[in-house]
């Protein structure tokens, strides 16, 4: 049986620096030219926390001249309460949501932040238990700006018997150490402190860690980490390995949010802030067992296959995750292939009467709620198109697996923005003939939908009345098997 253990801390993504990513090479010349001239920095903080979870103190020391820090929310100035030079006492100048140091030479300050005004503002906290908090580090973390190689190692001093979770990579479990490096910042990351489990799981070749917040009974808890780990082993039948190798996953549990017999998860996100976390909510009244067949963690999960796309092109990174949601699902056991495949037409057709008028990158760069389907689902479009591809020629060895494990070894975790051009044009380099720019020079900036209704038929997925029949005849009907057939994975010593 797999075994997992409780831990009073909280492991984090590691997000490896941009010399990693794929970029085209004018960008890539310009971005080394620019490195040359430039010096990593390294700086160090310290947050105290109160007993009382009602005030941060900080002490930031800095590896070389600042002209400024600032504070991601715009409210963030709010909830400060002071701050001054180290060594003069002086005060600082504070400027909307950043404090001034350009010609001071201030290398120490200390500031102090009103961490329970911080609670009071966050509504998220009404749904915790009173010994659980969130409190963004947006709206408390003033920091310069950090660059590829830049890191801040943050050491939190914290009372007895409180926890922090933070999504950042731990460099000293003891002293509740870690290091903030740069990221896309695709959202606002929650810090969370109290009295809440933490459990680390092993799965396959990796510690998956599960922040649970609000703890339920154990029980509870026990199925919930044993779900999670269940659909960590779905991403791995893409190849074989979760895409990070130390993965972060947050449950905030809330009571009666779903109608008996619906799934337990209400809603995920991936969020990119000094690290990857997963965020689940979880209607804690229902049963867990109800959510192996749901699609929501499987497909947060599957994001972590690609780096993060810039919103323009999240038709890409959304459209990717709907493929592999059911792809997965069927591979695991949870979808039987003619459901899976039933799941893939029936939201293909979505995307095709979505916003008609619209392109992709239309679509996504304008509202999303009239545009969803068309975002949703042309990106899914295109990864059933280029793994038909992949799998149909000769050498037989492609495929869009293949892909993403090849892109995995080289790029990720990816701490920058890609653009869909970028994406491609590295997916491009990993093949032997190039695909995938083809297919967005095709269809990207085109209005409509991707044909994919021949494309269907040769898979053998034909329609009786509005239910999907397969046919083992059809002309790819071997192609169509292998993407959804069943699949294993073994953990070591299994």
């Amino acid at each position: 049986m797999p075994t997992w253990h409780t831990s009073a801390q909280l492991r984090t993504i590691i997000i490896s620096d941009l010399r990693h990513a794929a970029i085209p090479a004018l960008i890539l010349t310009a971005l080394l030219g620019t490195q040359s001239a430039y010096a990593a920095a390294s700086h160090d903080y310290t947050i105290t926390v109160d007993a009382e979870l009602s005030r941060l103190d900080v002490t930031a020391r800095f590896g070389g001249t600042i002209n400024d820090i600032a504070a991601r929310s715009r409210s963030a100035a709010r909830f400060l309460i002071d701050a001054n030079n180290c060594d003069s006492g002086k005060a600082v100048e504070i400027r909307g949501r950043r404090m001034l140091l350009a010609g001071t030479e201030i290398r120490c300050l200390t500031y102090s932040v009103d961490l329970a005004k911080i609670i009071r503002a966050e509504k998220r906290n009404e749904s915790l238990a009173a010994h659980n908090v969130i409190a963004s580090p947006t709206t408390w973390m003033w920091r310069p700006p950090l660059d590829t190689d830049d890191e801040i190692a943050v050491a939190f001093r914290l009372p007895e018997a409180v926890n922090v979770s933070v999504p950042w990579k731990k460099i000293d479990a003891l002293d509740k150490t870690y290091r903030l490096t740069a990221s896309p910042q695709s959202g606002s990351a929650i810090a969370v402190f109290g009295r809440f489990d933490t459990v680390v799981t092993h799965v396959a070749s990796m510690d998956l860690t599960i922040t649970l917040l609000q703890a339920a009974n154990e029980t509870a808890t026990a199925a919930i980490v044993e779900w999670i780990r269940d659909t960590a082993k779905n991403i791995m039948l893409a190849y074989g390995r979760f895409p990070n190798p130390d993965a972060s996953v947050v449950v905030f549990p809330v009571e009666g949010k779903s109608r008996r017999g619906e799934s337990a998860v209400l809603f995920g996100r991936v969020v990119r802030d000094g690290g990857e976390s997963v965020e689940l909510l979880i209607d804690a009244s229902q049963p867990i067992e109800s959510s192996y067949g749901d699609w929501t963690a499987t497909h947060e999960f599957a994001h972590l296959m690609l780096p993060y796309v810039h919103r323009e092109q999240r038709w890409i990174s959304e459209g990717f995750a709907q493929y592999y949601q059911n792809v997965l699902l069927a591979r695991a056991g949870h979808y039987a292939q003619q459901f899976a495949w039933q799941k893939l037409h029936d939201g293909l057709a979505r995307g095709h009467t979505s916003v008609p008028d619209l392109s992709p990158n239309e679509a996504a760069a304008g509202d999303e709620r009239s545009g969803r389907m068309k975002i949703y689902w042309s990106g899914a479009a295109l990864a059933l198109l280029a793994d038909i591809e992949l799998r149909g020629r000769p050498d037989g060895e492609e495929s869009l697996d293949v892909v993403l494990d090849r892109f995995q070894q080289c790029c990720l975790p990816s701490a920058r923005t890609w653009t869909g051009i970028e994406l491609f044009t590295k997916f491009d380099m990993l093949i032997d003939e190039p695909l995938f720019m083809d297919l967005y020079r095709r269809y990207a900036d085109a209005t409509g939908f991707p044909d994919v209704g021949p494309l269907l038929a040769q898979l053998g997925v034909t329609l009786d009345g509005d239910t999907v029949r397969l046919s083992d005849d059809a002309e790819l009907a071997e192609i169509r098997a292998a993407i959804t057939a069943q699949r294993y994975t073994e953990e070591p010593g299994n």
